[in-house]
């Protein structure tokens, strides 16, 4: 009788990463993790594990801890300003209104994260900082283009990113029942606030 038995999968081929497909690879297992830990306490054996590499050849592609911690914090900078980009077919002022809410959900979301992003925490060096300036340019650049600000106006767009970040941060700490304002009015008031340093002389 002829054999009727289905033939044996071939075992999956695994295909030899390049040098950028495998730092991509590492820096997003490394994003995937500081959502979970401070990322001072991320384990760089747990990070080659999962990536199925060695701890020497992760060291090869990211010389020391802080350079693969800063490659996830350039990471999780560049991954932001895409989560809260608004939709550039709405009118400015509406682009705004987006804007605004979807930082001050993605601060609500990752507050600690967004905390060591600001303040530097468990990395200690300058470069933190610089991804966290990349982030409130970027975001200044699209209110600026949203509302046509002036360019003599940009220090003061900027400044209230940094406004409505602490707010942010100060209204994502209360427990959601006792929070004074609901999302809907801090951003209302943010937006708002915007305006009268924008009318402003200068």
């Amino acid at each position: 009788m002829p054999d009727h038995t289905a033939p044996e999968a071939a075992p999956p081929v695994r295909r030899r990463l390049s040098a950028q497909e495998r730092r991509r690879q590492l820096v997003g297992i490394g994003l995937a993790k500081i959502v979970e830990k401070p990322i001072q306490d991320l384990s760089m054996d747990d990070i080659a594990a999962e990536a199925g590499i060695s701890r020497g050849l992760l060291f090869h592609y990211f010389p020391t801890k802080t350079d693969f911690y800063l490659a996830c914090i350039a990471a999780a900078g560049r991954r932001m300003l895409r989560t809260t980009a608004p939709d550039e077919d709405l009118p400015g002022e509406q682009q705004v209104e987006m804007v605004t809410r979807l930082m001050v959900e993605q601060i609500e979301r990752r507050r600690d994260f967004y905390l060591a992003l600001v303040h530097g925490h468990g990395v200690a060096d300058p470069r933190v900082s610089e991804v966290m300036d990349s982030v409130r340019d970027g975001s200044t650049e699209r209110v600026m283009v949203a509302l046509g600000v002036p360019e003599s106006r940009r220090d003061v767009v900027r400044a209230w990113w940094a406004y409505t970040e602490d707010r942010a941060l100060t209204w994502s700490a209360v427990p959601t029942g006792e929070r004074p304002v609901p999302l809907s009015v801090l951003v209302e008031e943010c937006v708002a606030a915007l305006h009268a340093l924008v009318a402003l002389r200068p």
